[in-house]
């Protein structure tokens, strides 16, 4: 028996992917669009770009569909392709077709071996859904995708569920594609008055918008390290808490935007340990953030962390004991205050949109984003 042919079929016909392959599924090309636009798989919105091929394990299916899709992988190198393989769609789940997906120090961490990552990684999108509620509208979304069962889920710590999948980073493909696939429940939809450009900042936003979640703002003196992308929204969060806040970076052009905010700053090569912060927020990127932010913090101070490293770190415990500090990690926070604060134009985003690719230059952003001078950069993919 030949090799099975393979076929991509769209809303308006189908064509042969290798015409060398002997062996038909269908009697014409035409008969397998049209299986396919009648098939109740098509009820999940993926009606376009399915190849279609034998599975002769399964007796009374003799064919599977895949959804084929022009994406960033990282499969130990970073590349694109044109030939991902999205995962068949679970119930729940729509699919989100791409308009902006953002770079973050994450995707460049997941890239240097965090987490043991293989896939499309992006996690920060703005979107369409194809169905469902959000149907047609832009929408942006949030990234821990949870079972909703679990004694944790049921608690209200769905961001923490053990069995959760977190989009473009735990055995979830992201957003670095033409198509994301995600739970309908994870989508926000966003105001007509916030642009796409504006919209995908959302999910930073948000995780800068978790610190004040767990601590309560009553103008306490913070400490921001790093004047990056999430040092930057983070200073503005905390500021339009009533903080008085003070950002340390290693870049002037960076720091000259927050001083245009009226955020006050410092370079690290002319820090001096005062050990007076109330607060200090950890948005390095680095290994050392965490040694920094420990010879500014008071005594009985917090330290929040927000940096996540792939390599190891070592720390002598000994000061959080004896100064009776806190150190408090923080991750994702809510989507619809990101919201309300965009749509408010109380934070500034658009002086952080350093560059824009497509997804065929993923080599060239990856190396934009990691520069010196780089704040967002970002895939425009729709």
């Amino acid at each position: 028996m030949g090799e099975p042919e393979s076929l991509i079929a769209t809303g308006f016909g189908a064509e042969r992917l290798d015409s060398s392959k002997t062996r038909s599924l269908f009697p014409s090309v035409p008969e397998c669009a049209e299986f396919i636009r009648g098939s109740p798989l098509n009820e999940c919105g993926l009606d376009t770009h399915w190849r279609v091929r034998e599975d002769t394990g399964l007796r009374f299916l003799p064919f599977v569909l895949e959804t084929v899709v022009r994406a960033v992988v990282f499969d130990g190198q970073l590349h694109f392709t044109r030939d991902a393989v999205l995962r068949t769609i679970q119930p729940g789940e729509v699919a989100v077709d791409i308009l902006q997906a953002g770079i973050c120090e994450t995707d460049m961490q997941l890239c240097q071996g965090y987490m043991g990552f293989r896939g499309i990684p992006g996690h920060e999108f703005v979107g369409i859904p194809r169905t469902g509620r959000f149907a047609g509208r832009r929408v942006v979304g949030e990234i821990n995708c949870a079972c909703e069962t679990c004694a944790t889920c049921r608690g209200g710590g769905r961001n923490h569920c053990p069995t959760r999948t977190v989009v473009g980073i735990v055995n979830h493909d992201g957003a670095f594609a033409e198509t994301l696939l995600i739970p309908e429940r994870n989508l926000h939809p966003v105001p007509d008055s916030i642009s796409t450009s504006e919209a995908v900042f959302t999910e930073p936003l948000a995780a800068a918008c978790r610190i004040p979640q767990q601590i309560s703002m009553n103008g306490q003196k913070v400490t921001v390290l790093g004047d990056g992308r999430l040092g930057n929204l983070s200073a503005q969060v905390l500021r339009h808490h009533g903080c008085q806040v003070q950002v340390v970076g290693k870049h002037p052009a960076k720091l000259d935007l927050l001083n245009r905010l009226g955020i006050s700053t410092r370079l690290l090569s002319e820090l001096e340990p005062d050990r007076e912060s109330d607060i200090v927020v950890d948005c390095t990127g680095s290994p050392t953030g965490l040694s920094t932010a420990l010879q500014l913090v008071r005594p009985c101070g917090t330290i929040v962390l927000k940096t996540t490293v792939a390599s190891s770190q070592t720390l002598h415990m000994a000061p959080f004991v004896i100064d009776e500090i806190t150190l408090l990690g923080s991750r994702c926070g809510p989507f619809d205050e990101a919201l309300r604060l965009l749509q408010a134009g109380a934070i500034q985003v658009a002086p952080l949109l350093s560059a824009s690719y497509p997804l065929e230059e993923a080599e060239q952003a990856f190396a934009h984003a990691a520069r010196r001078d780089a704040l967002k950069v970002v895939f425009t993919i729709q």
